[in-house]
């Protein structure tokens, strides 16, 4: 009976930890979630009431069409991914114009080198792919 259980409790972990050392279950964060983490960024701006919601509203509408076009491109194939990389660049080129429109140019010079950066979603390190 003892074996039975230590036989059984071993299965269970080595089981939990093939499952999560796939890496699946990634979800991608909402476009609410991804706004809250860029506005949270911009608290170093000091923005008055208007630039934050201009802001918030180019975010939120970036984000969405970032979306809207990534399950365009994977709805049609998904294979391609330069063609989805070189829409995203366009989408982030039309956000940064219209937030061109709304910070100064220091605040602006700011996102691009030290806040842009920083939300990019980072890759772990290594080729890990097991294919020895």
């Amino acid at each position: 009976m003892k074996k039975m259980v230590l036989l059984s409790a071993a299965i269970m972990i080595i089981g939990s930890i093939a499952v999560n050392a796939q890496g699946g279950g990634f979800q991608r964060r909402t476009v609410e979630e991804r706004v809250k983490a860029v506005m949270e960024k911009f608290e170093a701006f000091k923005l008055d009431a208007a630039q934050k919601t201009e802001v918030d509203s180019i975010f939120t509408r970036s984000f969405k069409a970032q979306d809207a076009k990534r399950e365009e491109l994977m709805a049609g194939g998904g294979g391609d991914r330069e063609a989805m990389r070189a829409e995203i660049q366009k989408l982030q080129a039309d956000r940064d114009d219209k937030l061109k429109k709304v910070l100064t140019e220091e605040q602006f010079k700011e996102w691009k080198e030290k806040i842009e950066p920083s939300m990019r979603p980072q890759r772990p390190q290594g080729g890990g792919g097991g294919n020895n």
